[in-house]
């Protein structure tokens, strides 16, 4: 049975296309009414399989999926009452945008009238109101997306699903439809789940993000939890930049600890993911949270670095720099910051709160 606080239910379900290997692994999710849901995670990660058990097109290997309460694992995809929107919009080309909302309205036999009033709606809300006579490859792929979208709106599903629906937009586009999606979703409150790939869609879209790897939800937090307080290592270098210095954990106080490198320098550190002093580690470290040349005496953790490359990326500059082991540890230096001697070359101070920093596990 469904819990009573969850709209969609995940309940220790499995999925193998062969019998053997698993895609997808004791997978239990519980989503709220209203929530937009990102699932989050690399290719082949099981994030589009989940997605599409739940659509219905394909079919739990183990456990069960509940909607509502109802369980739905033998119910066809056209009786869950879920609307979808793909990354190729799937627009039927011969009909007019209207005649492409009013289909799935014609197929649940709504008078003519409550379909002209559906429709006009769903079009107000994407905007396109005066494109409803125009044929899809009449428009561009902005507007073809909003009418996939309106289209999916326009039967008043209870579930909408996308996968990865802004994929084969450019960048500035794909941001601006990103803030729409938002926007709609924050108007009528329906409950969203959304794949992608793209960290930064998924932080600037979501309440929750569910990271996938290997089958399996490795963290599932909102986007500012995610970002500051990745739980392991994999979650922490995927979601945004992140340095990562490899030791092992030489002391342990309480919630903080000492790790080691290899070269001896010893980092202060807030105790995460590890268990015993002797552990491999990564410490992981946000480039935004390092000070460089800091007079400040209050940080725990000062190492001396050597700069190695300097990108001048108009409010900061990304300065990657040689320190603790790692010649790929990067630096977000304000273009503010006036020090004489941030060159390729040189050498300086670099200092970080043992607070900002989170011993994981090695990956």
């Amino acid at each position: 049975m469904g819990s009573s606080d969850s709209f969609v239910k995940f309940d220790k379900v499995d999925k193998s296309y062969d019998g053997e290997i698993l895609v997808v692994k004791d997978l239990n999710v519980d989503i709220p009414k209203g929530e937009f849901l990102t699932m989050l995670g690399p290719s082949g990660s099981g994030k589009t399989t989940t997605l599409m058990m739940l659509a219905g097109f394909e079919t739990p290997t183990g456990g069960e999926i509940y909607l509502d309460g109802e369980a739905i694992n033998k119910i066809p995809p056209y009786k869950r009452g879920i609307g979808m929107v793909f990354q190729n919009y799937a627009l039927f080309p011969h009909m007019t945008v209207n005649e492409n909302l009013a289909f799935p309205l014609e197929v649940r036999k709504l008078s003519k009238s409550n379909i002209e009033e559906k429709v006009k709606k769903a079009l107000g809300m994407v905007e396109l109101e005066a494109f409803g006579s125009r044929m899809p490859l009449q428009l561009s792929g902005g507007q073809q997306q909003r009418v996939a979208l309106a289209r999916a709106l326009v039967f008043e599903p209870r579930l909408v699903l996308m996968d990865e629906p802004l994929g084969a937009l450019d960048k500035k586009l794909r941001e601006q439809m990103q803030y729409e999606i938002k926007h709609i979703h924050e108007q009528i409150g329906i409950t969203v789940v959304y794949v992608t790939h793209d960290q930064n869609e998924a932080l600037t879209m979501s309440n929750r993000i569910a990271v996938f790897n290997d089958g399996k939800i490795q963290q599932i937090s909102s986007p500012d939890i995610l970002y500051e307080k990745p739980e392991n290592a994999f979650v922490a270098q995927f979601i945004g930049e992140n340095n990562q210095l490899k030791g092992k954990v030489k002391s342990i106080n309480g919630k903080m600890c000492v790790v080691k490198t290899e070269k001896g320098e010893e980092i202060k550190s807030l105790k995460v993911n590890v268990n015993s002093i002797g552990d491999a580690s990564t410490v992981s470290l946000r480039p935004e949270r390092v000070e460089i040349n800091s007079s400040d005496s209050s940080f725990e953790n000062s190492f001396e670095a050597k700069v190695k490359e300097l990108i001048y990326l108009g409010d900061h500059i990304r300065t990657r720099v040689e320190v603790c082991g790692n010649d790929q540890f990067i630096v977000k230096v304000p273009n503010s910051y006036k020090g004489a001697n941030l060159k390729e070359g040189a050498s300086v101070k670099l200092s970080w709160k043992a607070s900002d920093s989170r011993a994981l596990d090695l990956r």
